[in-house]
């Protein structure tokens, strides 16, 4: 089975720095996506240690414990760059890594996960914020002012003082199967059935992950863009 990707990001139009931080090696595979908390020293050192502890710690073929005590070395060292700042120090998380037998997905905050197989694009990570729980159990309309102020409240985060597990997920490719890893700047600005139609495209995942890119800018360019899209 051959894979072939690219990774991509852009400041946008909010921020003068960049604080969402990616990491891709092909062989072997290793995609992550950090995005960091607010636009501080917290953000940056945040994401770019969790992508650092990640890439040190987490070798391919990975096992769910190998994942988890990579995730754990990741809470310890952004908590303690936290309580020595004094300020808010967090990221999310979102990785994939070869397993044994198939992919394994690590699950912590908002950025997200999606496949694209046989014409369906599915979300295949769940949003750890209080948008989402809202949105699961009714409490508003995911697309309400109430759900908007709800998307920044975080219920996991790497540098969370209860230092949250991630959701650790096994999926199995098939021939044809594209992922794309991304920070809320691409799924947040990139409607869903746009999203299909790129990543549907065939062409390399270098102009798939530009194209992304672009349409994030397209759309107001709000936030920090990062996209990985991996092709089997």
């Amino acid at each position: 089975m051959s894979i072939s990707a690219a990774a991509g990001n852009e400041i946008g139009n909010r921020y003068r720095e960049n604080y969402d931080v990616a990491h891709l090696g092909v062989e072997p595979l290793l995609a992550i996506v950090a995005d960091g908390m607010g636009d501080g020293r917290g953000s940056a050192m945040a994401g770019r240690t969790t992508v650092g502890t990640m890439v040190e710690l987490l070798k391919a073929p990975a096992t769910a414990e190998s994942v988890r005590e990579a995730v754990a070395a990741a809470q310890r060292r952004v908590g303690e760059i936290g309580a020595q700042l004094g300020e808010l120090t967090g990221c999310t998380l979102t990785a994939l890594v070869p397993a044994a037998d198939g992919f394994l997905i690590a699950q912590v905050g908002d950025s997200r996960v999606y496949r694209l197989r046989e014409g369906l694009l599915e979300l295949l990570t769940t949003d750890h914020t209080m948008a989402w729980l809202g949105a699961v159990h009714g409490w508003y309309p995911f697309d309400s002012p109430q759900a908007s102020a709800a998307r920044y409240q975080l219920t996991r985060y790497i540098g969370h003082p209860a230092r949250p597990e991630p959701d650790v997920l096994t999926v199995f490719p098939r021939p044809g199967d594209v992922f794309l890893l991304c920070t809320d700047g691409i799924a947040e600005q990139v409607p869903y059935h746009r999203m299909l139609e790129i990543l549907s495209l065939p062409k390399p995942p270098e102009e798939l992950v530009r194209q992304l890119l672009a349409d994030a800018e397209a759309a107001g360019g709000r936030d920090n863009a990062t996209a990985i899209v991996v092709r089997v």
